[in-house]
């Protein structure tokens, strides 16, 4: 209980630290009605009712995870810091689909439908993100297509 407690009023404090960051955004004379600040107030009002609810209802007996699970979440953070280094180099195609290979491999260790869900995935997040989107990706290195 007292560890949910802890994590509740850190979770509060850092979101309304984040929602004071937010009231320092800068908004210009032309900006929309709504202005760039509401969303990141939104977000740090939401998380700081989060972490109030938890601590003031903590769960009674919490459950942690046995050391295996924070291992698999150090690869996954590993997995995609890698993955941020390596889009501008390599391009889309071929991170997306070795980082969501390996995560889907952890998520279900069968390595043959993780490699179909790496491939699947970046395909398809490739043509949504480029034409449905308009986002100006590049799909593979330089070096490849020249």
């Amino acid at each position: 209980m007292a560890s949910d407690r802890i994590f509740g009023a850190v979770v509060t404090l850092v979101a309304l630290a984040y929602v004071a960051s937010a009231m320092q955004i800068q908004t210009s004379f032309m900006a929309d009605p709504v202005g760039p600040r509401t969303f990141p107030i939104l977000i740090g009002c939401v998380a700081a009712l989060c972490g109030m609810i938890v601590a003031v209802k903590p769960d009674p007996d919490p459950e942690w995870p046995v050391l295996a699970t924070f291992g698999s979440l150090a690869l996954a953070v590993v997995v995609l810091v890698g993955y941020a280094y390596a889009l501008k180099p390599l391009g889309f195609l071929i991170p997306t689909a070795i980082t969501a290979s390996i995560l889907s491999y952890q998520i279900e260790p069968r390595a043959g439908r993780a490699v179909l869900a790496g491939v699947g995935l970046s395909i398809g997040l490739f043509l949504i993100f480029k034409f449905a989107l308009g986002l100006g990706l590049v799909p593979f290195p330089k070096s490849l297509t020249g």
